[in-house]
């Protein structure tokens, strides 16, 4: 069994790594960056985890909905 490891943890420190160097790295510019993240994690010898474990899964995104709701009521976002 090869190791996973969460696709948006990789990415997000790859990120943080080029913007201090000065750099303005993009991803998935023209739609969700799921592919091209796990294309990136390949890459580097790392099978990607499954979708429902990062920031995108939806009960993530539903717990997030709902703190915002709580911590800034009257303020809908699509």
């Amino acid at each position: 069994m090869s190791e996973t490891y969460n696709p948006w943890t990789v990415v997000n420190l790859v990120f943080h790594h080029l913007a201090a160097e000065g750099l303005h790295p993009v991803l998935g510019e023209t739609g969700d960056p799921a592919t091209p993240a796990a294309a990136l994690l390949r890459a580097l010898g790392i099978e990607p985890g499954r979708d429902d474990e990062g920031p995108a899964a939806p009960s993530v995104q539903a717990e997030l909905a709902e703190l915002r709701a709580r911590m800034f009521p009257g303020q809908d976002r699509e």
